[in-house]
């Protein structure tokens, strides 16, 4: 075998030797019982017609690949941007370890949550055995200044109820009667991600503002960011763009710094994120801003009914995007655009004309949360781009009703169409069927890729198989140029590939594009 001590392969080589493929081979003709070559040509075949997407896109009662996940993940998430706070999930062990191992691998930081471990037994008794050991176990061995209770499908489909859990737990001595423990309902067999970070922001504010009395700040705004993996370069960025304005702010859920933590002799289980004093002050702001609408339409309506002015916008970037929300905040707080910010506009619209004529009339499919399909269409059409597949598994009927809207206003959407409640197979018929030039999505869209050869630009949550994406901004201005620096590499990519072929194509392998 070609392993051994002295030559140690990774497994992608590996599995490419010899031996492995004449084992692969062998298993699967005798035990995978597959059809005919033949056979299986025909059937691939069929699937890239227009008679099998229309089957495919009439599916109701099957999801492949949703591009979307469970409500638990996002109210872990949201925990994470908040100071010393443990998440603490009431359910299995299982369903924890895949919280964190999928925030894990998307920002190759370590994830930290805590399960009530349910089993057998509490499915049929209900789990406040398990509510109340663990949140004595949490509060002593993790030290958090706060634990952030979500649930998981087990303990809402047998109604276990967190107050009440919670209350019982306190009354017993599991931690400190007035030490907070906010918590959210988080069914995972319902919505999506973006649901449980809504939940779980809603719990924490209501746990800290209930007993309070608001007493309105003037000029003081609250930006909350939504569920965002690429937290650590965008709310640095937006951070950026509020202190150059001046603007007096409370950045509320921030886990930018927990998932970018240095390497420097000290382990922090716990770094940055928005402290307790602060989320306790926000209620007093004038307004609060959601960078991401459905991400926080729960959250929104809390924050209307105690008072406060809001906004909401769809994953501010691009020009337009970044305008709309300075505008917003310059006319909420008071204070001008300075005229750094103004250079950086200039310097993303230069960036765009310099590239013109390798943007213009690319045809693009894009797929992701709907916040992000929203802004990353209106981005595209800003570049002369073509949205022309546009996919959210967990979109709304009001956000296609939107969606329609937005590429209704340019030249550039005439084409465009919108799937909502779509998943990743359903895309795969679009791509066969009406082909487009580039694919913008998450890592999941590596598969897309290798199927219809359409190039995939990963640039939303997760992504597993590049590193350190996530630490530099797709929001703001400067966000716009990564991101448009990130679709003409793929361009350029492509072209190389295509122009390379000794004697055949490489006149066109230029140096210069």
């Amino acid at each position: 075998m070609p392993q051994s001590a002295e030559r140690v392969l990774d497994h992608a080589p590996l599995f490419c030797e010899p031996e492995y493929r004449k084992m692969f081979a062998r298993k699967k003709l005798k035990f995978e019982c597959p059809h005919s070559k033949k056979a299986v040509s025909a059937q691939r075949e069929f699937t890239e017609t227009w008679e099998y997407r229309e089957k495919n896109l009439a599916r109701e009662a099957l999801v492949v690949n949703p591009a979307k996940a469970c409500q638990p993940l996002g109210a872990v998430f949201a925990a994470a941007g908040f100071e010393r706070t443990m998440s603490f999930v009431h359910g299995s062990q299982g369903c924890v370890a895949y919280y964190r191992s999928h925030l894990s691998r998307h920002f190759k930081e370590p994830s930290s949550a805590v399960s009530s471990s349910m089993t057998e037994d509490a499915a049929v008794f209900g789990g406040l055995k398990n509510m109340v050991d663990g949140l004595a176990n949490t509060y002593k061995l993790y030290d958090p200044k706060m634990i952030a209770a979500s649930t998981t499908c087990m303990a809402e489909v047998i109604g276990d109820d967190l107050r009440g859990f919670i209350e019982n737990a306190k009354n017993e001595g599991s931690v400190p009667v007035d030490f907070d423990v906010p918590f959210a309902h988080t069914p995972a067999f319902v919505g999506s991600h973006v649901d449980g970070y809504d939940s779980m922001v809603k719990g924490i504010l209501e746990n800290f503002w209930k007993s309070t009395e608001r007493v309105p700040t003037p000029a003081l705004v609250n930006i909350i960011p939504g569920f965002d993996g690429f937290c650590v370069g965008n709310n640095r960025e937006i951070k950026h763009l509020l202190d150059t304005m001046g603007v007096t702010y409370v950045f509320v859920q921030d886990a930018s710094d927990q998932f970018d933590t240095p390497s420097d002799g000290e382990y922090r289980m716990y770094d940055g994120g928005t402290k307790i004093e602060d989320v306790k002050a926000a209620k007093h702001a004038e307004a609060t801003i959601s960078l991401q609408h459905y991400n926080t339409r729960k959250t929104l309506d809390y924050c209307r009914e105690i008072g406060q002015t809001t906004a909401s916008f769809h994953y501010p970037l691009g020009i337009g995007g970044t305008d709309e929300l300075l505008m917003k905040i310059s006319e909420l707080s008071k204070r001008e655009i300075p005229e750094t910010i103004d250079r950086e506009r200039g310097r993303l619209i230069d960036a765009i004309a310099d590239s013109q004529s390798w943007l213009h009339g690319k045809k693009y499919g894009i797929y992701g949360d709907p916040d992000f399909v929203y802004s990353m269409a209106r981005f595209v059409m800003e570049t002369g781009g073509e949205p022309t597949h546009c996919l959210s598994t967990n979109g709304t009927a009001a956000w296609e009703a939107e969606m329609k809207e937005l590429l209704a206003s340019s030249p550039f959407g005439e084409g465009a169409q919108v799937w909502a409640g779509k998943d990743l197979w359903a895309m795969r018929s679009l791509l066969f069927t009406e082909p487009v030039d580039l694919l913008i999505g998450n890592s999941y869209g590596k598969y897309l890729e290798r199927d219809t050869g359409t190039p995939l630009v990963r640039l939303t949550f997760p992504v597993f198989d590049r590193h350190h994406h996530h630490r530099f901004p797709l929001m703001g201005y400067q966000g716009g140029l990564r991101l448009l620096t990130d679709i003409l590499d793929k361009i350029f990519d492509r072209l190389d590939q295509e122009t390379m072929e000794l004697g055949v194509t490489d006149y066109s392998y230029d140096l210069t594009r």
